[in-house]
């Protein structure tokens, strides 16, 4: 290393040491040359870990939340000893403005202009994702899109979801189940409650759009007597349900198909939705909601399960950046409605509404299986997909916990049915949603 890098790495030490102390970290770093902060830091201490002195000038260039990512993605940037959930219990508890107030402003200027003139370095993972932007209701835009996230590979995500490939919120009967991290439990509780919910019969005829990769009509026609049909844009969902259904030998009562939601025909007498109508964005819910209409038997019942986000007062479609970032990086075209409009929607298209139940709690728990599940298979998820794509779904899925946790995102499934004069046809009450299994 030459005097002047040398003297970069040193410059750093001392702001990195001067803001732990101003905000009472309990977290170290180690640094591109060796080197920790604090000098005595132990070895199994909470760290993180910068990779080279690059992604300083990057962070001074550009200090956003897209630049963090691709360092992130890039493991320019690291945890060492811990994971995202472990920094965040570290939280300091001294506010922004405050510590901006104490920071020491000439020793952070310096330390800037003297990493500003240096080359950002590399790789950056994430530059060649297109600008974020709601789906238009295209066909070809909605494949792409659903390609991008959901033909990643079936094998990596079969290093997390449960045994039955559900990559939807699971559901805890008894909560601890959750504690316990039974997923598989969660998963199999979750489905049941769907058919409970829909009030499945021999011989009904089901629909579950965006039927991923076949879970939920596969366990309604072996528990429930269904013949039903799922529709995804996933070409690897639709090859794996398909084997999925040959090997359980339900050929004759279940079908899966590659089509787009709005192109199905009916009739039907349930529909399920279960994490499909994020994907679509705002602009089409109208379409989602006639389109359910239409191939709804009168007197038939439709479940739609949704992440929502909290209704604001104004500009309900501006992004903060955080979610910003995860519909570009993870969900593009994605967006999420708030239950209030959900609901008034449904009720616009000539649907009654009969149970909204909120599960974000469920949800914070799955998330975070999911994420544990994934780190624990690290290895053989960077030689499914590479470390990139690896390490995004990683932060992904722990950001995900995360915003459960903290109440600012929600999930809710809403039970309805086609609108009509007279006795709606439902029971009365919930009590059969919980007898015994």
């Amino acid at each position: 290393m030459d005097r002047k890098a040398s003297v970069r790495a040193e410059q750093m030490r001392r702001l990195l040491g001067h803001a732990r102390e101003r905000l009472g970290l309990g977290i170290g770093f180690h640094l591109w040359d060796g080197s920790t902060v604090p000098g005595d830091l132990a070895p199994d201490a909470l760290a993180i870990r910068l990779a080279d002195e690059n992604l300083v000038s990057a962070l001074i260039r550009n200090p956003r939340l897209e630049t963090l990512a691709n360092l992130w993605v890039a493991k320019r940037i690291d945890i060492v000893n811990g994971t995202m959930f472990d920094l965040v219990k570290q939280r300091p508890s001294v506010k922004t403005r405050a510590f901006r107030k104490s920071l020491d402003k000439g020793l952070a200027l310096k330390t800037a202009l003297m990493f500003l003139t240096l080359p950002r370095g590399g790789p950056w993972p994430l530059e060649a994702q297109p600008s974020e932007k709601p789906g238009s209701g295209d066909t070809a835009e909605n494949k792409e899109n659903i390609a991008y996230h959901y033909d990643v590979s079936n094998a990596f995500y079969a290093l997390f979801l449960d045994r039955e490939m559900v990559y939807t919120c699971g559901y805890a009967t008894d909560w601890d189940v959750a504690a316990a991290g039974d997923l598989d439990r969660m998963q199999a509780d979750k489905l049941e409650m769907i058919c409970r919910k829909l009030r499945l019969k021999p011989g009904d005829h089901m629909l579950d759009i965006g039927c991923g990769w076949g879970a939920l009509v596969c366990h309604a026609a072996l528990h429930h007597g269904v013949t039903a049909h799922g529709v995804t844009l996933s070409e690897e969902q639709v090859a794996y349900a398909k084997e999925k259904v040959r090997r359980l030998g339900l050929e004759d009562r279940v079908t899966i198909e590659l089509r787009d939601y709005t192109t199905v025909t009916g009739p039907y007498d349930k529909i399920s939705s279960i994490g499909m109508q994020e994907h679509i964005g705002l602009d089409q819910h109208d379409t989602y909601y006639r389109t359910v209409k239409r191939v709804l038997r009168p007197g038939g019942i439709f479940l739609n399960h949704a992440i929502t986000r909290p209704a604001k007062k104004k500009r309900f479609r501006r992004k903060n950046k955080e979610f910003a970032l995860l519909t570009k990086y993870i969900f593009p075209g994605g967006e999420l409605d708030h239950i209030g409009d959900t609901l008034m929607r449904l009720e616009q298209n000539g649907f009654e509404i009969h149970d909204v139940e909120g599960w974000r709690e469920h949800y914070q728990r799955t998330c975070r299986l999911w994420h544990d599940r994934l780190l624990a298979n690290y290895d053989a998820a960077v030689a499914e997909v590479g470390e990139p794509k690896t390490r995004l779904w990683l932060a992904y899925l722990g950001a995900c916990s995360i915003a459960f946790e903290r109440n600012t995102v929600g999930v809710f499934q809403t039970v309805a049915t086609r609108k009509q004069r007279g006795a709606s046809g439902m029971p009365p009450t919930r009590g059969d949603l919980y007898r015994s299994a």
